[in-house]
């Protein structure tokens, strides 16, 4: 392989270019380094495997003050955003609703994805698309990486790695940045499945999430449907496969819903599905290492994910621009004669909403309680005023709280 690489020697590389992986390789270009940043998919952003909701800046900085978000999720380009959003309303299994103010975005992943990798590559990082990683391996004093795709076969070394490369990243299995699959009880590994249609022709409310819960529809999850304008709308199920008792697809329990709920089938009768999106969903919060040498993982690659509602692109991007900002500094620190270490970015991420990650864990393993049962689920329903219903499905449950929901489960 020649073109379109200019070289074979690069400071770092940079595996997946989603908002993780571009923020990573824009900050590390920014501060000098030469970047390399590949990704398998033949276009950036497609296809599409998210939702695509991101609460505003605000939103975020109340729920994790200590927690420094980058410029680019401050500053959403317009033509990236489909929908902006003022409220999120919850429907409990008994068709009781509530609803809470939420300031947010509903993004085109497509276009959002883009713009980022191209803010990289005006960087100056190298983007290589349509290619994959065949394998890693390390070398004193750098790695090499072995490529291959569109543009033919090479190798390529790197002083630092960055994994942006999903749930199952294969920079976090080459490294041991996973969790155990097979851990204690209580500690075992689960991802969330999420899958998801665009529709088109639905009859919804243009400023509101909506967020519905109930066993028929969606054990141990929930179904949502989010507003793209223009009579449009993502309708989506986040499940787990623990907590299913009927054995059937995350497909057939979305069919069910949009066919057989007595309140969305009303507003998405006659809707038109324009496009089928599924994937992954970390859902048990980051491994107990996210860096190794000078390797390190970011986004849903290091389970940067709020663990009760499967929201990742702040804490995805937030920890691209940490991981960025720390190879330049590990590439620096290395040309004056220090080891190659990615230690301090562990430590910045941590600081910064590790805290929230851990706590968004332990409440969906509480919630779990509820979910699998809809008697529950409506008793605490009935009891939350809709502030608490958003602390708690933002990762937050009181002493308070937590002491009022127990006592709903003797």
């Amino acid at each position: 392989m020649s073109f379109p690489l200019t070289k074979k020697n690069y400071d770092v590389v940079v595996v997946g270019a989603g908002p993780a992986g571009s923020l990573a390789a824009k900050y590390a270009a920014f501060g000098g380094m030469d970047v390399l940043f590949v990704d398998r998919k033949r276009e950036i952003g497609t296809p599409v495997q998210c939702a695509g909701f991101t609460p505003d800046a605000s939103e975020i900085e109340h729920l994790i003050p200590g927690m420094t978000l980058p410029k680019e999720l401050k500053e959403i380009p317009k033509n990236s955003i489909l929908c902006q959003t003022k409220r999120q309303r919850l429907y409990s299994p008994d068709l009781k609703s509530k609803e809470f103010n939420v300031s947010g975005y509903v993004l085109d992943r497509r276009l959002f994805d883009t713009e980022l990798a191209e803010q990289a590559a005006a960087e100056g990082a190298e983007l290589l698309c349509a290619t994959t990683v065949k394998s890693i391996s390390p070398d004193p004093e750098k790695y090499t990486v072995r490529l291959s795709g569109v543009f033919g076969k090479a190798d390529v070394t790197a002083k630092v790695i960055i994994g942006a490369d999903g749930p199952n990243s294969l920079v976090g299995k080459y490294f041991g940045l996973c969790h155990e699959t097979n851990g204690p009880k209580g500690t075992e590994y689960e991802r969330g499945i999420g899958f998801e249609y665009k529709m088109t022709n639905v009859d919804i409310d243009s400023e509101s999430l909506e967020m519905y819960f109930g066993n028929k529809y969606v054990p141990g999850g929930y179904v949502w449907i989010f507003p793209e304008g223009d009579g449009k709308a993502n309708v989506g199920i986040g499940l787990r496969r623990s907590l299913c008792t009927e054995k059937l697809s995350a497909r057939d329990f979305l069919n069910r819903f949009i066919q057989e709920h007595p309140i969305a089938s009303e507003k998405l009768k006659g809707g038109k599905i324009t496009s089928v999106i599924a994937g992954a969903i970390p859902v048990s919060g980051a491994p107990k290492k996210t860096t190794a040498g000078a390797v390190m993982v970011v986004g849903d690659a290091a389970g940067h994910v709020m663990a009760t509602n499967g929201g990742g692109i702040p804490f995805a991007m937030a920890a691209g621009k940490i991981a960025g900002e720390v190879a330049a500094e590990t590439v620096m620190e290395n040309k004056r004669g220090k080891e190659l270490s990615a230690a301090a970015y562990e430590q910045r991420w941590r600081a910064e909403f590790g805290e929230a990650l851990d706590a968004s864990v332990q409440a969906r393993k509480f919630m779990d309680k509820f979910l699998v049962s809809d008697t529950r689920m409506n008793a605490a329903f009935k009891l939350l005023p809709a502030d608490k219903l958003k602390e708690m499905q933002c990762g937050g449950i009181s002493g308070p709280m937590k002491k009022g929901l127990e006592l709903l489960l003797k």
